[in-house]
């Protein structure tokens, strides 16, 4: 129990610092990011200059926002970025001037449906300048009066995009991916969430006295960051993603959702469907749409990595997407760790998933001999560790996982996991090598 608060005090003391920072395709937003990020994972961390053609794409100008307030004819700040940074369309150009309301209104955005949320606009490829403000806000703001605008912000074209990227060694050079975006402001579930789950998770994962596979974690800006990695190491992923994750929208009250790979019958699909079936809790599918965050630039054609993401709250599906209200008080750190638990859970599966051939294929083995069934018979013996033994050996025929033995069985995997490791100290099964 004190273990999981002191993980929970850990996140929400993460989740403060990093909160305030104003982050963006590119700029020291990100890197502050990054720099606390390295405090939980040892990232190396890579500058991509402006400019750089990155197939159909190219690394944007970096943008640095100096300074955004709009005064009324007092002398008044009516709206202040420093105060929030949401309140900056994002990217926005620079601006100086005096506006009448109606001339500052076409170039201010409100929240469709909410009076009371200041939304998250961007414009990352083209200029332009503009605030993003309340309903309630602009209502106070008189018709008559003048605005003086000031947007002070620089469009670096030698400038660079800042990613983070780190591989823990397993015993196999394939690889399970972990990937999270850093691009947004102050937003809680529709960002944080993702990088807070993916570097916890790295911890956790390092404390193991051993991996079978090799796992990659990056921590790159949205959909560009996404493209640049892919080009520079597209290829290699190609050839050594086993599974993999794009970890975003983890920390809500929501049930989990997953969203499918592209390809059906991938062992990230496989092994994540077990695990939140064996939940026992309600869960949400959601097939494949190339739509959505970074998932849909792995699965491009020309990489086409098995790579799904499971979520809690899917983005787009809650009220407070790409608002202010996607903040501290949207979340919960008791369900960001829980997010984080039930990827150990996936990781789990993945580590101990193998196939076996049974050493004796001819009649049912004689278990009793060998202290594994009962030898004292009343007729109702409803063992699970021995029904696990009898799935495990009827299906060991060199052709079915441990994930198919616990789909057909509807046995734990973690149980199946356990029986398996002690067939195999009988020599009753063998594993079937595979080229990891």
């Amino acid at each position: 129990m004190n273990n999981q608060l002191n993980l929970r005090i850990e996140l929400e003391e993460y989740f403060d610092r990093l909160w305030p920072l104003t982050r963006s395709l590119t700029g020291e937003g990100n890197r502050k990011t990054l720099k606390i990020l390295s405090e939980l994972i040892p990232l190396n961390i890579h500058e991509i200059k402006s400019g750089t053609k990155c197939y159909d794409w190219v690394v944007p100008a970096e943008w640095t926002p100096k300074a955004a307030w709009i005064k009324n004819g007092r002398g008044e700040k009516v709206l202040d970025f420093k105060e929030n940074n949401l309140h900056l369309l994002g990217y926005s150009a620079s601006f100086y001037g005096k506006l009448s309301l109606d001339e500052l209104k076409e170039h201010l955005y409100v929240h469709p449906t909410r009076r009371e949320w200041i939304p998250y606009v961007v414009s990352y490829y083209e200029k332009r300048w503009g605030f993003c403000v309340s309903q309630e806000l602009l209502e106070t703001w008189r018709d008559d009066d003048v605005y003086e605008v000031c947007i002070d912000t620089e469009h670096n074209a030698s400038g660079s995009l800042t990613y983070g990227d780190f591989v823990l060694k397993g015993e196999s050079s394939e690889e399970i991916l972990f990937s999270t975006y850093i691009c947004h402001p102050s937003m809680a579930n529709d960002q944080i969430s993702g990088m807070l789950v993916t570097a916890f998770l790295y911890r956790e994962l390092a404390k193991l006295s051993h991996r079978r596979y090799s796992y990659r974690f990056v921590f790159i800006p949205e959909t560009i960051g996404a493209i640049t990695y892919l080009h520079q190491h597209g290829q290699y992923l190609k050839l050594k993603t086993k599974a993999g994750f794009v970890v975003t929208c983890v920390g809500d009250r929501g049930n989990f959702t997953f969203k499918h790979t592209k390809n059906s019958n991938t062992l990230t699909n496989r092994a994540t469907l077990q695990v939140l079936r064996e939940s026992g809790e309600p869960f949400n599918e959601v097939p494949f749409i190339p739509q959505g965050s970074d998932e849909r630039q792995y699965a491009s054609p020309g990489f086409d990595l098995p790579i799904g993401s499971l979520m809690r709250t899917m983005y787009w599906n809650f009220e407070e997407y790409h608002s202010s209200a996607d903040n501290k008080d949207f979340i919960s750190f008791l369900h960001l760790e829980e997010s984080i638990k039930i990827y150990l859970d996936v990781v789990y599966v993945l580590e101990n998933n193998r196939t076996y051939q049974n050493q004796m294929p001819f009649g049912e083995v004689q278990l009793g001999k060998r202290g594994l069934y009962p030898t004292l018979s009343r007729g109702n013996d409803k063992s699970q560790l021995v029904a696990a033994y009898q799935w495990l050996l009827n299906c060991s025929d060199g052709k079915h996982d441990i994930i198919a033995i616990a789909e057909r069985s509807g046995l734990d995997t973690k149980l199946l996991i356990e029986a398996c490791n002690t067939l195999v100290k009988e020599g009753l099964l063998k594993e079937i090598p595979i080229n990891i």
